[in-house]
């Protein structure tokens, strides 16, 4: 990513990170609008589950300028998704909840250029969490 993108994203969750909770329930709720098929994942405390996303969301973004440093704990993350039954395809639907929760809050913060270093920076963590879910999927 570039670091004008890297930037932007930086600086926008320090924004959102006030109201993680907030952004997190927002994104719970459009997920199972847009995929009510994904609901059955999540068997635990939405509250709580809305806060830890937010929450690793928050260090992944902190790590996008050192994507070595966080490349592990990513793959870690993709590795554990998978064994809880998600899919491949189903990230698609999870990124476009989360733009569309940091639209919701960001309001006209969240121009056409951070809108784009989001998708980008989305597209990066993701990218990297489908990789290590291929062991995973091609053995099930």
């Amino acid at each position: 990513m570039e670091a004008q993108h890297i930037a932007l994203v930086q600086q926008t969750f320090a924004k959102v990170e006030p109201i993680a909770q907030e952004v997190g329930d927002l994104f719970y709720n459009r997920l199972f609008e847009m995929d009510p098929s994904v609901r059955p994942l999540f068997k635990g405390d939405m509250k709580k589950q809305a806060l830890m996303l937010m929450t690793v969301i928050g260090l992944a973004v902190r790590g996008l300028d050192r994507p070595e440093a966080i490349a592990p704990s990513i793959r870690a993350l993709g590795e554990r998704h998978s064994r809880y039954g998600v899919k491949g395809s189903d990230y698609h639907t999870f990124g476009a909840a989360l733009i569309w929760a940091l639209e919701q809050v960001l309001g006209d913060a969240f121009t056409p250029e951070v809108k784009a270093a989001w998708i980008e920076a989305y597209d990066v963590l993701a990218g990297a969490m489908k990789k290590a879910t291929l062991p995973v999927e091609a053995a099930t």
